[in-house]
């Protein structure tokens, strides 16, 4: 398992996660399905990206990263939102989907790629 993308993609998700939100907040663009909506496009997009740079052909190969996104995202939020919002956030059930998807998504990465065949000795160049 390497260590960079573990560690490096999992603060990448949170980051990019947290300030979508926080641009949407500040525009007020937080209730309704829309903003859902746009922000698992934003998790469906930085997931997938995440996923495809591991570069791996079988979504059992990168389950172990996305189960330690999805740790990472749970203690940054206790790091950056629990103070703020308290402890109780985490009794939400909307949050836990987040953490369900970031493990998920990044699963349908290796689908989101084309397969390269091998094409034999008659394709060799020569």
């Amino acid at each position: 398992m390497k260590v960079g993308p573990l560690v490096g993609w999992g603060i990448v998700i949170y980051a990019v996660m947290f300030l979508a939100w926080s641009l949407f907040s500040i525009y007020g663009f937080t209730t309704g399905v829309i903003p859902r909506i746009a922000q698992l496009g934003v998790l469906l997009f930085v997931t997938t990206i995440a996923g495809r740079s591991l570069r791996f052909d079988s979504w059992s190969d990168i389950l172990p990263y996305s189960c330690a996104w999805a740790l990472i995202a749970i203690g940054l939020d206790g790091a950056f939102v629990a103070p703020t919002s308290g402890w109780q956030m985490y009794f939400d059930w909307n949050v836990w989907i987040g953490y369900v998807l970031v493990v998920l998504l990044p699963l349908l990465a290796p689908y989101t790629r084309a397969k390269v065949r091998e094409l034999g000795e008659q394709h060799a160049i020569t």
